[in-house]
């Protein structure tokens, strides 16, 4: 049960209580986990007492899992329950006892006041790009392509061809290069030259992800040339490729273009509506929040960067030395900015379209979302914690009201939002076609690669 306390502009402090049976409940759950989980030399599994139990994992550990366990569930409660959309929220609970109610006070912020521009008559001009003749011949054409075989060629090098090197040197090595994907540079080296030639490579000064790299020159001998073979556009090319003829190669890839165009423009609207919402709104952003958003996304970079071994201050003194750190800074302030405004638009419109969710609903999603992550529901409650509970409440909420709005500017009923997550939870499943391309991109890009120097 939720009781506000106090709302002064967008300060709010409330009180909520967990009534002791669900808090024995909770402690149910967490004893039946351990019992599950702690494995007491001496005993069977299930049969340890729960003293040597809380041996095992440390006075207070139950307490503070059980305490845990409840405000995963009624703090986002009780949010939902006051009709608060909290942007920040600082949460203290009281001392959980088994047999008692349960009681914890937040004091938080909430967004801010905004005022949207009528957009009930707004005409959406992004519409989904056209899957003609053409586009579909040149996209045969580039399966062709990437479907290419090689045979030795014994003459001079030309465009299109396939170029066996061996780089000279210590860290030499040998590598293919393709032409029709190569650099300038490499390209003009190498055109012209001969199997057995040993061939200079100038490659120009170039920044390759967080390094600057000079103008250096690599030595190569060419040990083979092979000449590019595309295969007749055929049944024969089609089975190739799994497909029964080349007919139903093209249906299906027509089919697949067709979807993907759709989904294009799908995005296309979904962005240019936004972008009216953020344009023409009203709303005093206060600093604080352009702040805090700042705070994350940093936060976000520099975990990204760990994970690849990089640590923010030599990232930032890269920046410092290429005079980029600046643009960085100014760069993360705009995105936040961006990105605050289009989540003030999307509230404001959840609340102008009284958008609601249920229980029932969000807790599908979030057990889809457990799923598809290998996860138990209460494992993914842990990690997102009660604020990354209520936000991702806050984000259904949103989905919802933009696809209700598009609707209704398309004059076409709206899915519910549950129908967005649960794909976002569960790939579609691929065309055949679209299988295709996906195998053939990642060929090409694994050819690609080898070409760079």
């Amino acid at each position: 049960m939720a009781e506000l306390i106090s709302r002064e502009g967008n300060k709010v402090e409330f009180k909520v209580a967990v009534p002791a049976a669900e808090v024995n409940r909770a402690y149910d759950q967490v004893w039946a986990g351990l019992s599950r989980d702690v494995r007491v030399p001496g005993f069977r599994p299930g049969k340890a007492p729960k003293k040597v139990i809380e041996g095992r994992v440390g006075k207070g550990y139950v307490e503070r899992e059980v305490r845990d366990r409840l405000l995963q569930v009624h703090y986002p409660q009780a949010a939902r329950e006051l009709n608060l959309s909290l942007v920040d929220a600082t949460i203290d609970p009281a001392e959980v006892v088994s047999g008692q109610d349960f009681t914890f006070n937040v004091t938080g912020e909430t967004y801010p006041e905004v005022t949207l521009a009528d957009w009930s008559g707004l005409k959406l001009e992004a519409a989904a790009p056209e899957i003609t003749d053409d586009v579909l011949n040149r996209t045969l054409s580039d399966l062709q392509e990437r479907n290419a075989s090689f045979e030795s060629a014994e003459r001079a090098i030309e465009a299109g061809d396939q170029v066996t090197v061996e780089e000279q040197g210590e860290d030499g090595g040998t590598y293919p290069i393709y032409l029709d994907v190569a650099e300038a540079h490499v390209r003009d080296a190498l055109l012209g030259k001969n199997a057995g030639d040993t061939v200079e490579i100038n490659v120009p000064a170039h920044q390759h992800g967080d390094h600057e790299h000079p103008a250096h020159t690599v030595s190569v001998k060419i040990l083979d040339v092979k000449t590019k073979k595309l295969q007749d556009l055929d049944d024969e090319f089609a089975k190739s490729l799994n497909f029964d003829s080349l007919d139903r190669l093209k249906a299906d890839l027509k089919t697949e273009l067709e979807r993907r165009a759709a989904q294009e423009g799908d995005n296309a609207r979904r962005e240019e509506f936004v972008t009216h919402l953020t344009e023409n709104m009203q709303a005093d952003i206060p600093e604080a929040l352009l702040a805090r958003r700042r705070e994350l996304m940093m936060n976000e970079i520099q975990d990204d960067l760990g994970r690849q071994g990089v640590k923010w201050a030599e990232y930032e003194s890269f920046m410092q030395e290429q005079g980029k750190l600046e643009e960085f800074m100014a760069d993360l302030g705009k995105n936040a900015e961006t990105r605050v405004k289009r989540d003030l638009a999307l509230e404001r419109l959840a609340q102008d379209l009284k958008v609601q969710l249920s229980e029932a609903e969000f807790n599908q999603t979030m057990n889809m979302l457990a799923q598809s992550n290998g996860m138990t529901p209460q494992q993914l409650s842990k990690q997102l914690g009660p604020d990354g509970i209520q936000s991702y409440y806050a984000s259904m909420v949103r989905e919802r009201a933009l696809q209700l709005a598009l609707g209704q500017l398309s004059g076409e009923k709206a899915e519910g939002a549950e129908a967005g997550e649960a794909a976002e939870a569960k790939p579609a499943k691929k065309s055949r076609a679209k299988k295709a391309q996906d195998a053939d991109a990642e060929t090409a890009e694994t050819a690609e690669a080898g070409s760079e120097e």
